[in-house]
């Protein structure tokens, strides 16, 4: 195992350029896939606390029947929880914000109707139960924050593709670089391997240095990547916390470890993987 630790620092070294380029797009590409998760993870946080709060309201019609309706409407799939509001609690409730509210009901009448109140189990299902709850007979009018729901759905969506989609390309380019900066390595020492292939050497003793170096190159990779990445995001999330208290930014250690040490997992994997595949295909080209 020395012997093979020593080949492998040797052909680093003899490789310099290769190896620093393998780890410098690894180590970028490790924090942009860290990065993209932590915020994926926030997002996902702050859809639960938004679908906790977001309703779907819907205003019913004067002599409308509102236990049947109330029925409909919870078993519709995405409903998780509905309710009816008679007109005299939503009278109540619209007091305790204007307390002149009651005054002009006194003089006018009651002026608000029935209302159905429904939460649903995604965000972005409010569209489709807004819609299905219009078309039932006895419903007015219905509202589900439109102006706010909408944009924001698509705006998380857009931000979580874009950021898989970068992470796929840039670990793409770093398994590409490890194939190029192993095959490179190998490339130079062709003569040590044809010599040692004519003595007898097995395939797994010539590819072991290699596949340390890969190794090496991934732990080294995932090591700078969290060292840059944990005490950014923290500092990040203290920030966020002390400026913007509503957001609630995931800061526990039970959500955090498993979720960077697959960071680190797939940054060793990678250079594993990326110097398995090219020792494999360097030494079949040579048989």
């Amino acid at each position: 195992m020395m012997y093979h630790l020593r080949q492998a620092f040797l052909a680093m070294r003899g490789n310099v350029t290769a190896t620093l380029s393998t780890l410098m797009t690894m180590t970028l590409t490790l924090l942009m896939l860290g990065f993209v998760l932590l915020l994926t993870l926030n997002v996902n946080r702050t859809l639960e606390n938004l679908e906790s709060q977001v309703e779907v309201a819907a205003f019913l019609k004067d002599g409308a029947n509102g236990e049947q309706l109330l029925s409909q409407v919870r078993a519709l799939p995405q409903v998780r929880e509905a309710t009816l509001v008679d007109k005299a609690r939503v009278l109540d409730e619209m007091t305790k914000d204007s307390p002149y509210t009651r005054d002009a009901a006194a003089l006018v009448g009651n002026p608000f109707p029935d209302t159905l109140r429904m939460r649903v189990g995604r965000v972005e299902d409010s569209r489709a139960v807004a819609a299905a709850v219009q078309t039932l007979p006895g419903v007015e009018d219905v509202e589900y924050g439109a102006g706010y729901v909408d944009p924001t759905v698509k705006t998380l969506t857009a931000v979580r593709a874009a950021g898989y989609t970068l992470v796929g390309l840039l670990l793409l380019g770093t398994l590409f670089n490890i194939l190029n900066a192993v095959r490179v390595a190998m490339y130079a020492r062709r003569g040590e391997i044809s010599v040692m292939r004519l003595l007898g050497a097995t395939r797994g003793f010539i590819r072991m240095p290699h596949v340390l170096e890969g190794l090496f190159v991934g732990v080294t990779a995932a090591a700078l990547s969290l060292g840059l990445l944990v005490p950014a995001y923290l500092s990040m999330a203290r920030r966020v916390q002390q400026l913007a208290p509503v957001f609630p930014v995931v800061t526990d250690e039970k959500t955090l470890v498993p979720l960077l040490g697959g960071v680190a997992l797939l940054g060793i994997l990678i250079g594993l993987l990326g110097s398995l595949f090219a020792t494999q295909r360097y030494l079949r080209e040579l048989e």
